[in-house]
């Protein structure tokens, strides 16, 4: 569906990657929503989340050669974003039923893409 649509782009680390992959394979196989399920991607997420908020907010700034008071303001403020968001996401999670942690688990992997290769 995201292919169909102008869309934002955001890298991840491969390490990132290939957990997420892994994850989302070994949570489909289980089909389970339980405490391991939601604590599994609970933290997949959040961590998803904190490379998302470096590249869009401080990325910029490390281009720009922001200095350190900016940077470290910047910082503050998506240290906040990212605590209010881990409040939610896991708020969402403890309610989460076996055909919801399906849809989820969709759209992880709808949003993973491995690199183009070079030119």
């Amino acid at each position: 569906m995201l292919k169909q649509q102008s869309h934002i782009v955001a890298p991840i680390t491969d390490d990132l990657r290939t957990r997420a992959l892994y994850t989302v394979n070994e949570l489909r196989e289980r089909g389970k929503a339980d405490k391991e399920a939601i604590d599994k991607l609970y933290n997949l997420i959040v961590d998803m989340t904190d490379d998302g908020l470096d590249f869009f907010f401080l990325e910029p700034l490390r281009r720009l050669n922001a200095s350190s008071m900016m940077m470290g303001m910047a910082k503050v403020g998506i240290s906040s974003m990212l605590k209010g968001s881990k409040m939610v996401v896991h708020k969402v999670l403890k309610k989460l039923d076996d055909r919801s942690l399906g849809a989820i688990l969709d759209f992880i992997e709808e949003i993973i893409h491995e690199p183009e290769p070079a030119a």
